[in-house]
C-alpha cells in the first residue's frame, strides 16, 4: 500500500531520505499517493503547516517612517559636518528596518563619504566592506578601469594626520636657565648629553624639572636609570628635541620613548611615537599587542591603526578571544581612546556582525551592552535598548528582556511593545498582551504590524479578522498570508490555500511562501509546479532546508523529479520563452535552473537568471548570478558585458559604460548596446543624452539576439 507523502516526510530522518528506498513515494514513476484520500492527511499537514510566530525584529522601527525620514533629511541640511555621519547611520537603520537593502547600502556609503574623523572613516569603511563581502572581485574590475574601490583599501591615515609641530612649546630664548646649557642623563653605565633648553621645551613637567624649583635644575648629571628608558631611547629623545623628528628605531625602543612621553606629558613626542608605531601594525596579532598598549597609555592614533586592522578582518576576527576581549572589556575612557566619538557606530557594527554569527552568544550580549552605554541621544537609546532586549528574549532571559523592552518603549520606540506582549503571553497572560496593544493602538493611528501582533493572542474569527486588517494596512507582511493559507490547508481547501499564497508571491518573493506553495502543489499532485517552486528556492538559496529545516531542498527536488517527465533542451528553451514572455519570473527561474544542469551556454543563462532576480528584488542573488555569468562567459566581448553590468549594479555607471564600449569595439551585440544605453542614461542628465540613448537602443535592435530580451524590449 502506498504511504502518504507528508506523513512519511515529517517522520523520517534525513538518513532515511538519503536511502534509495523512498517508501512514501509510489513504486511506479510519475505518481504519488493521493493526498486527500488518507485519513491521516489532516494531522500530517498540520505538522507541516504549523506556522511559527513572526519574530520580534531587532531593528529600529519607528511608528511613522515618513516623519522620521523627513526629520533626518531636514537635519542633514542644517547640522554641522561632524554630525552628518551619525544621521546617515540612523537613516541606514531606518531603511534596514524597512527591508530596503539598496537604500540602506546607499546611506552607509553616505556615512562613509561624510565621515569627519579618522575613526568614523575607518569604521564605516569596514562596515561597507562587510556589507559588500563577496564583492571583492569588483575591486579588480574597477582597477581594470583605472579606478580603485576605496572601501576595500586600508586608510593610510598616519600620513593624513596634520604634521603639527612636535612640541617645542616652551623654547623662549628670553628665559634664563639656571643650570648649564648641557645636561647629562646617566642610565646605568651610559651618559647621554642633551640640550637643557631643547629638552625642557618638550613639556611643562620637563621645563619645571630642568629650569624650575627642583634640584635637577641645578644638576649637570641626572640619574634616569629607574625611569624605564634605555640609552638608545634617551639618545633618540635628545635628537627629537633638537630636530622634531624621530630617528629610525625598533618598535621596542619607540615603545620606551612613548612611555617616557606619557610620564612627562610630552605631547609632540607622544604623537610622533604613536604615528611611528601605527605604521608597524600590519597583522591581527600586531593590532592586538599594540591595542593593549594604546588603551593603557591613551594613544588614540595608535589605537585607530589597530582598530582598522581588526575591523578589516570582520567577521573572522570575532572568533579570536583576544579580539573579543579588547572590545567587550573596554570601559568608557578606553572606548574613547579606541574609537573617539564614534563609539556608538563601532558597537553598532560589532553588534550587527556578532548577531549574524550567533544572536544568543555572550559576545553579542557584551557588544550590545556597550552599544547601550555608548548611546547619546533618544533615537540611539531606542535602537540599542531594543536590540539588546531582542537578544535577551532569544536567550530566554525574560526578566531582563522585559526591563529593556520597557526602557526602549518608554524612550519612544513603539515597536518594542511587541516584545512586551510576547513576554506577557509566555506568562500565559494573553489578556495583558491584548491590553498593551490596545493601549498603543488607541493612542495613535494603528499600523499593520499592530494588528498582526494582536492576532497572535486571539482565536477563530477574531484572529482572522485582525490578520485581514493587518494585510489591508500593510500588504507586505508575510505571516497573515501564510497563516490563512495554512488554515485553508488544514481544512483541505488546497486550491483556496494556493490562491491565498499566490497573493503575496505575486509581488514579493519569500522563501517560506514558496515552500508553502510547494506543499500545496504536492497535495494537488501537481509535481511539475512543485518542481518549479523548489528549483526557484534553490536558485535563491542553494543550501536551503525545508520542512522545519529537517530536509535539504536539493533532496526534495530529486525526489519530486522522479515523478516528472524530463524535458529536452528544446523543451526547456520553449518553456523559457513562454514563461519569460508571460512575465512568469518564478517559472523562468525554475527552467533556467534546470537548463544549467546541461551543457547549455551557461554564461547567457546565468545572465538571464540575474535579470530575473533583479526584477524579483533579490539583488544579492542577482549579483551572485552575474559573477557566475562572468566566469562562464563564452567570449571576451560577452564577458565585458557582464563585467559592465556588475559595475553598473554596484553604482559605477561610468566604468560600466567603459566596459560596454570595449565590448562593442570587439563585436556589436544587443546586450552591449543595451548596457551602454542604460549606463549613459543613468550617468548623464544632459538633454542631448536622450537622443543618444534612443539611437543606441535602435542599434541594439539591429543586432542578433535570442529574442528573449529583444521581445521584452520591443
Amino acid at each position: 500500500m502506498r504511504k502518504l507523502f507528508f506523513s512519511e516526510l515529517t517522520s523520517c530522518k534525513e538518513t532515511k531520505l538519503q536511502s534509495a528506498t523512498h517508501s512514501w513515494l509510489p513504486m511506479d514513476k510519475g505518481k504519488l499517493s493521493k493526498f486527500t484520500g488518507h485519513s491521516s492527511s489532516s494531522s500530517s499537514i498540520e505538522s507541516l503547516m504549523k506556522m511559527p510566530e513572526p519574530p520580534v525584529l531587532p531593528h529600529f522601527k519607528p511608528a511613522d517612517y515618513v516623519d522620521i525620514l523627513a526629520q533626518i533629511h531636514e537635519e542633514l541640511e542644517y547640522c554641522p559636518p561632524d554630525e552628518k555621519s551619525c544621521l546617515y547611520l540612523l537613516q541606514f537603520q531606518v531603511f534596514r528596518g524597512l527591508g530596503e537593502a539598496k537604500l540602506s547600502r546607499r546611506s552607509l556609503q553616505a556615512a562613509w563619504e561624510k565621515a569627519s574623523t579618522i575613526h568614523e572613516k575607518l569604521i564605516f569603511g569596514a562596515w561597507l566592506k562587510y556589507e559588500k563581502r563577496g564583492e571583492e572581485p569588483i575591486s579588480d574590475l574597477l582597477g581594470s578601469c583605472g579606478k580603485c574601490s576605496q572601501e576595500f583599501k586600508l586608510l593610510d591615515f598616519v600620513s593624513q594626520i596634520s604634521a603639527e609641530s612636535h612640541g617645542i612649546s616652551y623654547d623662549d630664548e628670553s628665559d634664563e636657565f639656571q643650570g648649564s646649557p648641557v645636561v647629562h642623563f646617566r642610565i646605568r653605565d651610559d651618559m647621554i648629553a642633551c640640550d637643557r633648553r631643547k629638552l625642557a621645551a618638550l613639556s611643562t613637567p620637563l621645563y619645571a624639572m630642568l629650569n624650575g624649583g627642583f634640584k635637577e635644575s641645578h644638576l649637570e648629571v641626572i640619574d634616569m636609570s629607574r625611569n624605564g628608558i634605555s640609552p638608545i631611547g634617551m639618545r633618540a629623545i635628545s635628537k627629537f628635541s633638537l630636530s622634531g623628528r624621530l630617528p629610525y628605531l625598533s618598535a621596542e625602543s619607540i615603545l620606551e620613548m612613548l612611555d617616557f612621553a606619557n610620564k612627562f606629558c610630552c605631547k609632540g613626542l607622544k604623537d610622533a611615537c604613536e604615528q611611528k608605531l601605527a605604521s608597524f601594525v600590519s597583522s591581527r596579532q600586531d593590532a592586538i599587542d599594540y591595542m593593549e598598549c594604546a588603551i593603557e597609555l591613551g594613544c588614540s592614533i595608535l589605537a585607530a591603526s589597530c582598530l582598522q586592522v581588526l575591523l578589516n578582518e570582520l567577521p573572522e576576527c570575532l572568533n579570536d578571544e583576544q579580539v573579543v576581549r579588547i572590545f567587550s572589556s573596554a570601559n568608557k575612557q578606553q572606548r574613547s581612546t579606541m574609537a573617539g566619538n564614534a563609539s556608538f557606530s563601532l558597537y553598532c557594527l560589532l553588534g550587527e556582525v556578532s548577531m549574524s554569527i550567533s544572536a544568543t552568544s555572550d559576545v553579542t550580549v557584551s557588544f550590545l551592552e556597550k552599544l547601550v552605554d555608548s548611546a547619546s541621544d533618544s533615537r540611539q537609546k531606542q535602537l540599542s535598548l531594543h536590540q539588546l532586549a531582542c537578544v535577551r528574549l532569544l536567550r530566554k532571559d525574560h526578566a531582563e528582556a522585559e526591563r529593556l523592552f520597557n526602557a526602549a518603549f518608554t524612550a519612544g520606540h513603539v515597536y518594542s511593545v511587541v516584545g512586551l506582549a510576547r513576554l506577557a503571553s509566555l506568562r500565559s497572560n494573553k489578556h495583558y498582551s491584548l491590553n498593551l496593544l490596545d493601549s498603543v493602538m488607541s493612542s495613535r493611528w494603528p499600523l499593520g504590524w499592530m494588528y498582526q501582533e494582536r492576532a497572535l493572542y486571539l482565536d477563530g474569527d477574531s484572529k482572522l479578522e485582525n490578520l485581514n486588517k493587518a494585510t489591508e494596512l500593510d500588504p507586505t507582511l508575510t505571516y497573515p498570508y501564510m497563516f490563512r493559507a495554512a488554515s485553508l490547508m488544514k481544512r483541505q481547501s488546497v486550491e483556496a490555500a494556493l490562491m491565498e499564497i499566490n497573493r503575496i508571491l505575486g509581488f514579493k518573493l519569500v522563501l517560506e511562501c514558496l515552500e508553502l506553495r510547494f506543499c500545496c502543489y504536492l497535495a494537488l499532485e501537481d509535481y511539475r509546479a512543485a518542481l518549479c517552486d523548489v528549483q526557484a528556492i534553490l536558485t535563491l538559496a542553494p543550501d536551503y532546508r525545508m520542512i522545519g529545516g529537517r530536509v535539504a531542498a536539493k533532496q526534495l527536488r530529486t525526489l519530486v523529479m522522479e515523478n516528472v517527465e524530463q524535458w529536452t533542451t528544446a523543451d526547456c528553451w520553449m518553456q523559457l520563452y513562454d514563461r519569460w514572455s508571460s512575465v512568469d519570473d518564478i517559472g523562468s527561474l525554475s527552467v533556467i535552473y534546470q537548463m544549467l544542469e546541461s551543457d547549455a551556454a551557461k554564461g547567457v543563462l546565468y545572465f538571464r537568471q540575474s535579470l530575473l532576480l533583479l526584477r524579483l528584488n533579490c539583488p544579492e542573488a542577482a549579483m551572485r548570478s552575474l559573477q557566475l555569468a562572468r566566469e562562464h562567459a563564452a567570449s571576451q566581448h560577452e564577458r565585458l558585458v557582464y563585467e559592465g553590468w556588475i559595475l553598473y549594479d554596484t553604482g559605477h555607471c561610468e566604468e560600466g559604460l567603459q566596459k560596454a564600449e570595449a565590448s562593442i569595439a570587439i563585436q556589436r551585440s544587443f546586450e552591449a548596446f543595451f548596457l551602454k544605453a542604460y549606463a549613459l542614461a543613468d550617468s548623464s542628465l544632459e538633454p542631448s543624452t536622450s537622443a543618444t540613448v534612443v539611437s543606441l537602443l535602435e542599434d541594439a535592435l539591429r543586432c542578433p539576439s535570442d529574442r528573449l530580451r529583444k521581445g521584452q524590449f520591443e
